[in-house]
């Protein structure tokens, strides 16, 4: 494949997934016009080290997975000229490259620079990849190549944008911040506010507050590799004004502490993510005081698709069986991609699911929780079985929400094609690591190709999505909430969702969210001082990185990563 396709494929990647191309690691100075790989054995062995830290989680030599196959690609073309499309990709575009410009006009992204790697490191990773052998795949003529060929189409809605708060910067590179959860706490009258790289933020007007700073209770957290990892998210107790709890996930370095859902020891473990109970001794204090314990950890494969949501349910009430419950949504961590697809064997396997647990009580394995007996698997006498599943089948359920009539909804992050959201029923399985959307894939071929469903679909007894789009619309959804505002009559009963990257805004009627079929989605605008604007334009980035709020009375926040701006939609 000559590189310049080559390179089609990595800006595409990137695009369709909402994670950086670990490979794109460039040198500090100019690249050198020498086209020789070193393949001695030392070198190699330190580009190994380098790609399995920083590579890994989104390539690897058996086919696409985040960022595509890697295998052959010092063969093709250039090195140089890759070298500098590494270092600068808007350099080269701007200079008046066709390649380049090329990319940037096929898929309307712009890939990042890279300048953390020296040379002679940048030189040992590449010697690594050169040194991988093997085969690429033919053409099988059975593959989909467009699942969803219907056009998302605009619905003409217009929302106006108001600036609620500007949030520091966590970081002096972009983006600038990695603000991903905003929640409102009644029991303390205040917006808090989550940052990835591991900070909660409680809002005192405009004035942002480090109320928890994580790293200084977990000393071995980290916000790396990839944009999965940090600080995944937090959530109140509903008892919270009686007994000060709060619960949080984090990433954690590999082998920090005893896994209580490990994975096997000939997988490479390159994080693990943590599952705490804080508790407030101090409400009226300025910052965080009290105490964390840790109630589970949970090995990773690789740095994606890891614990990104956490949450009570907040319709249910006191004496209810969902009162006081708390999910969690934990993706596949790239086992599939990575070709360990079977640490997806639901329900015998806690990744690529929606786990539900009682964090008072204490009949969970290590003691540190409870299994609630509702659970679908609660009373099974089987070992094997994850007692604490209530749905699986998901890649990466990283928006959970609930609508007014009960109905819990999940936006699954697809591989390569679907986009979907879920209506979630207990015991029910949505299909990953065999389905993707309303189609077939192969977890022992690529992962990539979608095929038509097989005959005997139906004893598989999968769910399948409420809606979905596909890569021609949007690359990873951004899951939100059902508008239940009264100063938008326009957005009113409208499920408002979105495409992570591009920030592209979308909605579905609630009211057509439906088992058995797919509703219509529609896509919506902003305006921004009586003119309409992408977010993009907004926040002067290509990626958007966009997400959702909502407050107790049902209106509307957007906000975006690059530029640390929430804003509320306002009726003007």
């Amino acid at each position: 494949m000559p590189i310049k396709n080559l390179m089609k494929k990595f800006v595409f990647s990137l695009f369709k997934t909402g994670y950086l191309t670990a490979i794109f690691l460039s040198s500090c100075g100019h690249p050198s016009s020498s086209e020789t790989i070193a393949t001695d054995s030392p070198t190699i062995a330190q580009g190994k080290i380098s790609f399995q830290k920083n590579c890994s989680g989104c390539h690897n030599f058996r086919q696409d997975g985040i960022g595509p196959s890697l295998l052959g690609i010092t063969e093709t073309d250039s090195v140089r000229w890759l070298r500098e499309f590494i270092k600068s990709p808007k350099t080269l575009m701007d200079s008046g490259d066709v390649h380049a410009n090329k990319l940037l006009a096929s898929y309307h992204s712009l890939m990042p620079s890279f300048t953390s790697f020296t040379g002679p490191e940048l030189d040992q990773l590449i010697a690594y990849i050169h040194a991988q052998k093997g085969h690429k795949e033919k053409e099988d003529p059975l593959v989909i190549h467009n699942p969803i060929p219907q056009k998302i189409e605009s619905s003409g809605i217009q929302i106006a944008l108001q600036q609620f708060i500007q949030m520091p910067a966590s970081s002096k590179k972009q983006p600038l911040t990695r603000i991903s959860k905003i929640n409102w706490v009644d029991a303390l009258k205040a917006w808090f506010v989550l940052d990835q790289r591991g900070i909660i933020y409680k809002l005192d007007g405009q004035k942002s507050i480090p109320w928890l700073d994580i790293s200084k209770w977990k000393p071995h957290f980290i916000n790396e590799p990839g944009l999965a990892t940090g600080l995944g998210s937090f959530a109140f107790h509903p008892g919270f004004a009686r007994n000060g709890l709060f619960y949080t996930t984090h990433c954690e370095s590999p082998h920090s502490g005893k896994a209580d859902f490990p994975i096997p020891d000939s997988v490479k473990q390159t994080l693990q993510w943590v599952l705490c109970e804080c508790k407030i001794t101090n409400p009226k204090a300025a910052v965080f005081d009290g105490t964390c314990r840790e109630l589970l950890r949970i090995d990773m494969v690789a740095g994606i698709h890891g614990v990104q949501d956490i949450l009570f349910n907040p319709r249910s009430k006191r004496g209810e069986d969902d009162y006081e419950k708390l999910y969690i949504g934990v993706g596949d961590g790239g086992s599939v991609e990575n070709g360990y697809a079977f640490l997806t064997s639901h329900p015998g396997k806690i990744w690529g699911t929606i786990l539900r647990i009682d964090p008072l009580g204490n009949n969970s394995a290590n003691g540190q929780y409870g299994i609630p007996s509702s659970n679908p698997f609660s009373k099974t006498r089987d070992t094997n079985i994850v007692r604490e599943i209530y749905a699986d089948g998901f890649r990466n359920p990283s928006h959970i929400s609930w609508m007014s009539n009960g109905t819990m909804l999940a936006t699954n992050i697809g591989q390569a094609n679907i986009e979907a959201i879920d209506i979630v029923l207990k015991g029910h399985d949505y299909g990953w690591p065999i389905r993707e959307g309303r189609f077939e894939i192969r977890p022992g071929g690529n992962i990539n190709h979608l095929y038509k469903l097989p005959d005997n679909d139906s004893s598989f007894h999968i769910t399948y999505p409420v809606a979905a789009f596909d890569h021609d619309e949007g690359t990873a959804i951004a899951g939100g909430f059902v508008y239940e505002g009264k100063d938008l009559p326009e957005l009113q009963g409208k499920y408002l969702f979105g495409n992570i990257p591009s920030g592209r805004l979308f909605y579905v009627n609630s009211a057509d969210l439906k088992l058995g079929k797919e509703a219509v989605i529609k896509e919506w605008f902003v305006s921004l001082n009586g003119k309409r604007i992408s977010l993009r334009e907004l926040c002067g980035q290509d990626r958007v990185d966009l997400r959702f709020g909502q407050d107790l009375k049902g209106e509307m926040y957007i906000f975006t990563k690059p530029d640390g701006k929430i804003y509320q939609l306002v009726n003007k």
